[in-house]
């Protein structure tokens, strides 16, 4: 596991090259078997592999989700907050095994967060998303992981990175 902490960067641009169905399954299930509290499960996942599609998610909010337009798969990860009150924390572990499995799948892949951010002075990401994905409004939107075979080699980071001060036993 750590071969792939070590080497996973996040990747915004990605080649023409289409994502095999069965990669993509199994970036969904990582998602699907990531724990939840008290096992509400609140994630749900919506894959969106239409260009004009991803286009229109591109502009849901400034400048962070701009590389979604050449994403050929976008997934959307929304958590219900009326099944769980800790729907972020699930959805934000769900995101991160998706995102692990992606590097493992030798794929580039890439978090827009949405929850808290404007889409425009009128409407706030989210809502943007989930009305342009008919999204219930229970359904709150955490972000969107862009996926794509990587048209762009990012260098792995090494032990060096690593900022053991932030390591405390027993007190801070």
């Amino acid at each position: 596991m750590l071969d792939i902490l070590y080497k996973r960067r996040s990747v915004r641009r990605f080649s023409a090259e289409k994502v095999a169905e069965e990669k993509l399954d199994r970036i969904l299930q990582s998602g699907l078997l990531a724990p939840s509290s008290k096992s509400k499960y609140p994630c749900e996942f919506i894959v969106c592999d239409q260009p004009e599609l991803n286009f229109k998610l591109s502009e849901s909010k400034p400048g962070g989700a701009s590389f979604l337009k050449y994403a050929p798969i976008s997934i959307v990860i929304t958590g219900d907050e009326e099944k769980s009150d800790v729907w972020i924390e699930d959805t934000s572990i769900a995101a991160a095994y998706m995102l692990l499995q992606a590097e493992k799948e030798d794929l580039g892949a890439c978090w827009v967060q949405i929850r808290g951010r404007e889409h425009n002075e009128n409407s706030s990401a989210e809502e943007y998303i989930q009305k342009l994905l008919g999204i219930p409004k229970n359904q709150k939107v955490l972000a969107i992981i862009g996926i794509g075979h990587k048209d762009q080699i990012k260098e792995g980071r090494d032990e060096s990175f690593l900022k053991r001060e932030k390591i405390h036993r027993n007190h801070f």
